[in-house]
């Protein structure tokens, strides 16, 4: 089944098979969705499984990342065409004092490929240039990630500042990154995203 290659292919990180496979299943009459959810996603949450068992490493899934971004650029104008309306829209950025973007693309892509519309700031992103994102784009998530300790703790910045411009309690905060944790998440009103996998279930949940 050409579906179950995708998936294998992507876990492999093989790129350029990826999108030969993408574009198999079309001529095969496979739907958008149905390549997105039974083939780059079911691919890429066997990766997120795998890494969290370490049974996977940063590297393997950088590409398998990239494999499924060569997917979605095959079948994305299917979803188009389609009734695959964006299921809303996700705020991105590292914090301020990070310029680690790894952890926060990987979310994207996999935010991107569930079917939302991401808005990426990109890293060592201030404050006030998340709030002043916040009030243009409207997102229903904003993601935030930290890879240090010290710049972690801008994190609570953010949402300082989120209230004080009075646009917190129309978003949900979800905080990811090496050294945030669950309690450190809660202690400032986001949410805990161990992984890429679960930044989606959140979404999921959220919207």
């Amino acid at each position: 089944m050409v579906l179950k290659k995708i998936a294998q292919s992507l876990l492999d990180g093989q790129v350029k098979k990826v999108k030969e496979l993408a574009q198999q299943a079309i001529d095969e009459g496979c739907t958008g969705k149905q390549i997105l959810t039974e083939g780059l996603l079911a691919g890429m949450n066997e990766v997120g499984v795998l890494f969290q068992e370490g049974e996977l490493f940063v590297p393997e899934v950088l590409m398998a990342a990239k494999a499924m971004h060569a997917g979605m650029e095959v079948i994305s104008p299917l979803l188009k065409e389609g009734d695959n309306e964006s299921k809303g829209k996700i705020l991105l950025a590292t914090v301020e004092g990070d310029l680690h973007d790894i952890g926060i693309k990987l979310v994207g892509m996999m935010l991107a490929g569930a079917g939302y519309e991401i808005v990426h700031l990109g890293v060592d992103v201030s404050a006030d240039k998340i709030v002043e994102a916040v009030k243009e784009h409207q997102p229903k998530i904003v993601g935030l990630a930290a890879l240090l300790t010290t710049s972690m703790m801008n994190m609570k910045d953010v949402v300082a500042a989120l209230k004080e411009a009075e646009v917190f309690d129309q978003v949900k905060i979800i905080a990811g990154g090496a050294p945030v944790t669950d309690r450190f998440a809660e202690e400032i009103g986001a949410y805990y995203a161990a992984d890429a996998v679960y930044a989606v279930e959140l979404a999921n949940q959220f919207c």
